[in-house]
Parts: structure tokens; C-alpha cells; sequence
């Protein structure tokens, strides 16, 4: 079987892995206090041309949500997001479960619009009752989105400022943010990220580690006793070396970048393939996840072969369908997928 479903389907990158293996027999503090770890946040800052961030490293994406939002926001205040935001549709409620509202906006191409963010806000604050609502605290934005789409720096600079107008916070997911790093659409470099948003995080899990996410607060504004809160939570990982000696050796000689630019030349390769054979996109992505309208039974004489994740219904005869590539995709990957295609 193929498998292009997701862009995790794979272990490790093998240079992460050889990390670990080398590694396995030192003895190492707990939790966050190793050298690995202070190696890999340095090299981090460095990278994010950011030398008063503040990096945690956490286990896997909603944890970091979760433990970003919650303890970010005062008890009365809730998270803007659009409909489609991973926070609002894919995170089984955790939000809400940390007694959290998210706040929905409509999603333009997947993205938060600032003039939708900037209305909300005035509507709130225009209501003579607003003690008695969900005050907007925070702004959720993923780059690339749940469609695929990127945010240009016009846009994300546009919805800071919105943010500081309403005294916010602007908060990154960066899941796949290697992938959206390295689509030639993107006009958006780490460096910017960092400038723009008070808070992202740099995705591992999707891109070549096993399991973590480096959480990056930009402008030294990380939350009092956040080690103890996230442990509240039950997502602080006692042997912490797991994390920082992978994402040591993701930001060595530009690894982590690299992994991404392998992802988005294969997405490319995807794109030439089902364009050749006549298929129509759904969502027109610049990055990794790729989405195409398949005929019903064509999908299912597909699955045979490859795993996908079935996207959207269209019509009785049509589905929209996500095909993912990754930092592990191969040229001999996609070759297969043609010849099923």
C-alpha cells in the first residue's frame, strides 16, 4: 500500500534517530534540564533571529494548544478561530475542556481574515453587556492552514495589528510549518514568524521527529509557573531528552528546512501527476496537503492501492479526496500513485 493520507505515517527522520541511538546510554536529568535540550533552543533562537525566546518542548500538537490557550487566556476569555481552525473541528473539545470558548470566524480560503478579527472585537466591546460574554483573548492562526493555504506577511501583519489594537495575543500553530516554510508561494520566514506573532510553535511531529513540537514565545512573555501548569495538564514528558535531543538534530545543518523542501518539491511532482491525468482540485494548495475531486468509483478502485483521506463529499458521484506528502515521500512513491492513477 501507498500511504499519502497524513505526513506522519513514518518513524523518524533517520539522522533523528541516529541522535537518539547515540545518546541512549547517557545519563540525563528529567524533564527539560539537559544539554540537548539548551542545544537545541539556542540553536532555535538562532534560527528564529529571536535571542530573548523562550522554548518548551511538548509532546504533540493539541497538548501544545491546549497548554498555549489555557494558560495564556484569563479564565473569562476565549480564542478567535475560524470554523475550519484545527482548535474549533479536530481537537475532540480540548479547548472547551480547559474552560476555554473558541470563538468561530468564517474561513477565506482556510485563513482568519484581520477585518472579520477587527469586527468581532468592536461588536464585542461595542455591546453595552459584554461583562456578560466571552471576551476575545487570543487570535488562532495555522500555518498552512487545515485547506493547505498560507498566509502572506501582509496578512499576518494585518491581524497583529488588529491584535494589539484589542489587546491579543497571536497565537501560530505550526504543525507543518517546515512544509509552508519551504512552498515557493510563501513569502513568510521563520524570522518573520517570529517578529509578528507572541507565540507559535514549530511542528516535529509532522516533520521528521517522532513526536514533539518546540513552543517559541517571542517577546519573553512565556506564563508564569508554565512548567507547573503544563503539568497540571498531564503533558509534561518526564524523560524531556526525547524532545530536545530530536529537535537538536533537526536544527543542525538546516535539517529541519531541508525535510520541508523535499516535501514540497514531491507536492509539486503530485500536482504535475493529477493535473496530467485530468483531475480538478478542490482547495488549490501551495503546500504539502493536496486536494482532489475523484469520481466515486475511481476512489474506491484507488483505496485498493493507496491510502488517502477521504476530504469532503461533493455530489453523489464525486468526493474530495487529501493526499499528503512528506519529508520521507520518494519520486518512487508518486511513480506508483500514477500508475494507479
Amino acid at each position: 500500500m501507498l500511504h499519502f493520507q497524513c505526513d506522519y505515517t513514518k518513524g523518524c527522520h533517520p539522522a533523528v534517530l541516529q541522535r537518539l541511538i547515540d545518546t541512549n546510554m547517557e545519563d540525563l536529568p528529567g524533564y527539560d534540564v539537559n544539554c540537548y535540550t539548551e542545544s537545541a533552543k539556542e540553536k532555535i533562537r538562532k534560527a528564529c533571529n529571536c535571542p530573548e525566546a523562550q522554548i518548551f518542548f511538548m509532546v504533540g500538537g493539541t497538548q501544545t494548544n491546549q497548554n498555549v490557550i489555557s494558560t495564556m487566556l484569563a479564565p473569562y476569555e476565549g480564542v478567535v478561530a475560524t470554523n475550519l481552525g484545527h482548535v474549533a473541528t479536530h481537537e475532540a473539545g480540548a479547548i472547551e475542556y480547559s474552560g476555554h470558548k473558541v470563538l468561530e470566524v468564517p474561513a477565506h480560503d482556510g485563513k482568519v481574515k484581520a477585518e472579520d478579527v477587527k469586527k468581532l472585537a468592536a461588536t464585542f466591546y461595542g455591546d453595552d453587556n459584554h461583562s456578560h460574554m466571552v471576551y476575545p483573548g487570543m487570535v488562532y492562526v495555522s500555518h498552512p492552514t487545515e485547506t493547505g493555504t498560507l498566509y502572506t506577511k501582509a496578512e499576518l501583519e494585518a491581524i497583529a495589528d488588529v491584535c494589539h489594537q484589542y489587546n491579543m495575543h497571536l497565537y501560530l500553530d505550526g504543525a507543518r510549518l517546515g512544509y509552508g516554510l519551504a512552498s515557493p508561494d510563501s513569502d513568510l520566514t521563520i524570522e518573520d514568524i517570529a517578529r509578528i506573532t507572541d507565540v507559535f510553535y514549530i511542528g516535529g511531529t509532522k516533520v521528521g521527529a517522532i513526536c514533539g513540537e518546540a513552543l517559541v514565545f517571542t517577546k519573553n512573555n512565556m506564563p508564569d509557573h508554565f512548567v507547573t501548569m503544563v503539568k497540571q495538564h498531564g503533558a509534561l514528558l518526564a524523560k524531556g531528552r526525547l524532545l530536545g535531543v530530536q529537535f537538536d538534530a533537526l536544527f543542525t545543518d538546516d535539517l529541519y528546512f531541508k525535510l520541508g523542501q523535499n516535501a514540497m518539491e514531491k507536492a509539486q511532482k503530485m500536482r504535475a501527476i493529477f493535473e496530467e491525468k485530468g483531475y480538478e482540485y478542490h482547495y488549490n494548495s501551495p503546500s504539502n496537503q493536496q486536494f482532489f475531486v475523484l469520481e466515486n468509483s475511481k476512489m474506491k478502485e484507488l483505496a485498493e492501492h493507496v491510502v488517502f483521506e477521504r476530504w469532503e463529499v461533493i455530489d453523489e458521484n464525486h468526493t474530495a479526496a487529501r493526499f499528503c506528502t512528506s519529508w520521507a515521500t520518494t519520486d518512487e512513491d508518486l511513480e506508483a500513485l500514477k500508475a494507479f492513477l
